[in-house]
């Protein structure tokens, strides 16, 4: 009977397309942005923390050495138009973005194998940063420079292949006004790589690479990676994760990550980011 009710609505819906829902469950995979945006209406409220050691491993304080916090607010003008700010206190930075939505994968008679957004994003930095030197004693940072704005664009192309895997692939081209590294290139790409693996009924596994295809040449900066696990919790998301990534605004972790992925020399970095969604809009539901 249900077959037959199934195939009595695809005849009288023969071109209304299917759209595929929770490509990813949050906005972001975990570094960087997801394809995915909230309904209309809703206000998502994300506090993000990273933590790791000094080098010298002498100086290690209750937890950790230091902590990166970000505090951002993201809202949803329509299904598939959210804007967003925030601020991170490590990097004393500013950032704020755009994503829309115009690719949803479906399928049906509209078929589409793929999600495509585009975000553009902008971060600020009006305080110059302290000197700091690398291993041989050479500076680094322009300590002069103030005042810097980046500007990302970003081209989100995901696909969930079934109901536990899905993946994201982002080409990236991002432009400063001024740099904080010395002969830092004005424009930059990147290739970003995302994937989450559902485990559970709440429980998912999710990892992120980006390739930068033009780095800056006078420090050694690495490529950011990131594995960690979201739980879903009704209305708030917990993404605990392991990164070498210290920033948050995605020209900084991008291209400015100076130290590897692994457990020596202080470049493992624990974080956690708690996500509650809060719907201002009746009659909408995430």
């Amino acid at each position: 009977m249900a077959q037959n009710l199934l195939s009595k609505l695809d005849k009288e819906y023969p071109n209304k397309p299917v759209f595929e829902i929770a490509t990813f469950k949050t906005t972001r995979i975990g570094l960087g942005h997801s394809i995915e945006t909230r309904k209309q209406g809703a206000l998502e409220i994300s506090l993000s923390n990273r933590f790791w050691n000094h080098k010298e491993g002498t100086t290690q304080r209750f937890l950790a050495d230091e902590v990166s916090i970000r505090f951002g607010l993201d809202y949803a003008i329509t299904d598939n138009f959210t804007v967003g700010a925030g601020y991170t206190n490590f990097d004393k930075i500013t950032d704020s973005f755009l994503k829309y939505k115009f690719v949803r994968q479906a399928k049906g008679a509209k078929k589409s194998p793929f999600s495509i957004a585009l975000l553009q994003a902008m971060s600020y930095r009006n305080k110059s940063l302290t000197q700091a030197y690398d291993q041989y004693g050479v500076p680094y940072f322009n300590d002069h420079n103030s005042n810097i704005y980046n500007f990302t664009t970003q081209l989100l192309i995901a696909r969930k292949f079934n109901t536990k895997f899905s993946a994201q692939l982002s080409p990236i081209f991002i432009t400063r006004n001024n740099s904080i590294f010395e002969e830092q290139p004005k424009s930059q790409y990147a290739l970003g790589f995302g994937a989450r693996y559902k485990v559970g009924g709440h429980v998912s596994i999710v990892s992120e690479y980006y390739h930068v295809f033009n780095p800056v040449k006078t420090v050694p900066t690495y490529n950011p990676f990131m594995i960690g696990v979201n739980w879903e919790l009704s209305h708030l998301l917990l993404q605990f994760q392991m990164t070498n990534a210290r920033n948050y605004a995605e020209d900084t972790f991008i291209t400015q990550t100076t130290n590897n992925f692994n457990f020596h020399d202080g470049n493992f970095h624990f974080g956690f980011n708690a996500i509650f969604v809060l719907h201002l809009s009746k009659n909408k539901v995430n």
